[in-house]
């Protein structure tokens, strides 16, 4: 970091709008060659509009645009990339019936006498994959490949194409924790080797341990740019949301009432028949978060199925408020009073192609406050809408605009807010901050606390530890479809999570009972007991 860097780009007052939005407002940025900067922002900060003006899919309204010292004017993604800008989008685009060779070369095949050279263009492939260190059998078609090893294909082809500058935009969202560390070891590998990493993110961490300057957008304005080793989480949250931010969850004792969610020995199997969740049996009662954990993949996403009615099980029973539900339609779950925010929002959260509007009203189409007389009420269902973008802060906060024209993140707290806002006597949450920005993890996370304060049942799935940790009042970790155990957060370390989440079970030993020194029989504390009284919330 001694030695002056030159700047491999430049952005110089860029603005650019949209009917009715400001995306981008002025915005100065410089990106030292050789180096990894992050672009951090909350959800609709303008971080991906600005990186769409560098790659030439907007063009900017004003300001300038400097590669190597060039001012550049881009028409198109492909002007982009032959001044060697190369961006990997968060939602990746690879064809996936076809190779990997073929994906890296797509429209820079290498031709010979009688066409595309196969040979050659597979042997270049393993030649570039060689020289980065990338593991990739280049004849693997994209659709048997893994996510992670799908993001590395994209890079591949960008580098293939000439890129000296690599934008990714939310290039973690995808990727399990091991695969965030792979691919932070790809970036170090890459700036060794000459290139420029920029890439857009709004966690935290991830900025200050992967890059070296953070800038920082709010309301597509840079306020700020600092280096990695001289910030705290603290300052770069202040700088993202414009006021100081509760990094750490604050949960008050709670009073807990009757049982509203009760699963009995319940049995799962999954699309292929093979058994998912085995024997789970557990009760949430009001006033209380039951946080489960676990590795993704040990049977959450079934389970979760099963107990909102999206997935028969193969036995054993749910109910709400006493009355059976185990095989009740979605509707009659929610005419129970659940609410369920569900771990994919693409596919089970919105319906795209709709405008938010529309979306607000899923599940709530027979809610006789939209439905009078067998018709929706459009102007009552816009008003509910706009009051969801608003206590939300849904960017655009427009009710007209359609479900996929929104961030990710946006798309997550739209879906967040039109299930909390249903009055629910209990919520099933999976996942309900991913993709979310700091400021509104925060306001999610006191939106579900203040359920709890008002007597609501809550089921919380996350893979986020410092979440589940702090928001649940007893943690189920599920392990190959079981609950290995059940802990209370408060007591019991990230490192003892993580053994039980690696399918470590708790030691038998230490949990039974032990004579006292005067003879007597000392049963352990609420705490040691980890057996039916305990998942059972008694």
């Amino acid at each position: 970091m001694g030695q002056m860097r030159s700047q491999a780009v430049r952005l110089a007052g860029v603005t650019k709008r949209f009917p009715g939005v400001l995306a981008n407002d002025d915005v100065d940025l410089e990106v030292g060659a050789g180096t990894v900067h992050a672009l951090l922002g909350e959800n609709g900060a303008g971080k991906t509009t600005l990186m769409n003006v560098l790659y030439g899919l907007y063009e900017p309204n004003d300001g300038a645009v400097y590669v190597d010292g060039e001012q550049r004017r881009f028409d198109s993604p492909r002007e982009a990339i032959d001044a060697g800008v190369g961006m990997i989008h968060q939602h990746f685009m690879l064809v996936d019936p076809m190779t990997v060779a073929e994906n890296v070369t797509l429209g820079y095949e290498p031709q010979g006498r009688f066409g595309v050279d196969r040979a050659r263009a597979r042997e270049e492939v393993v030649a570039l994959a060689d020289r980065y260190g990338f593991d990739i059998d280049p004849g693997a078609r994209i659709e048997d490949i893994s996510v992670g090893v799908q993001q590395r294909v994209e890079i591949l082809k960008a580098l293939y194409r000439g890129a000296d500058v690599l934008v990714l935009d939310e290039p973690t969202a995808v990727l399990t924790p091991q695969e965030v560390e792979e691919l932070f070891d790809v970036f170090e590998e890459l700036t060794a080797q000459g290139k420029t990493i920029l890439f857009i993110t709004h966690k935290l961490g991830e900025a200050m341990g992967a890059a070296e300057e953070i800038t920082v957008l709010r309301d597509g304005r840079n306020v700020g740019t600092v280096p990695a080793g001289d910030t705290s989480r603290e300052e770069l949250a202040e700088l993202m949301v414009g006021r100081e931010v509760l990094l750490e969850i604050e949960r008050d004792p709670v009073e807990t009432g009757d049982v509203v969610l009760g699963v009995d020995s319940l049995r799962v199997r999954d699309g292929r028949g093979t058994e998912r969740v085995s024997d789970a049996s557990f009760a949430v009662r009001e006033g209380e978060i039951l946080g489960i954990a676990g590795v993704d993949g040990n049977g959450q996403s079934e389970l979760i199925e099963a107990i909102t009615g999206l997935r028969a099980p193969e036995s054993g029973s749910v109910a709400i408020d006493g009355a059976d539900v185990t095989r009740a339609s979605r509707r009659a779950h929610t005419d129970r009073g659940m609410a369920y925010v569900p771990e994919d929002r693409q596919e089970r959260g919105l319906v795209m192609d709709l405008d938010l509007v529309r979306n607000a009203v899923l599940g709530s189409q027979h809610d006789p406050a939209f439905a009078a007389n067998g018709r929706i009420d459009w102007a009552a269902a816009r008003a509910h809408a706009a009051a969801v973008i608003d206590a939300y802060d849904v960017r655009p906060p427009d009710p007209g605009a359609r479900a996929a024209s929104l961030s990710g993140g946006n798309q997550q707290k739209f879906v967040v807010g039109r299930e909390l806002e249903r009055d629910p006597r209990v919520v099933i949450a999976s996942h309900p901050t991913r993709g979310v920005d700091v400021g509104s993890t925060e306001f999610i996370h006191e939106r579900l606390l203040a359920l709890r304060r008002e007597g609501r049942a809550v089921v919380l799935v996350s893979s986020k530890l410092d979440e589940v940790r702090g928001l649940s009042d007893r943690l189920a970790v599920m392990y190959e479809g079981e609950f290995v155990d059940v802990i209370d957060p408060g007591e019991t370390t990230e490192e003892q999570l993580g053994l039980l989440m690696a399918g470590e079970r708790p030691d038998e030993t230490a949990e039974r009972a032990t004579v006292s020194a005067d003879g007597g029989e000392d049963t352990g504390t609420e705490t040691e007991r980890t057996g039916t009284d305990d998942i059972d919330g008694e």
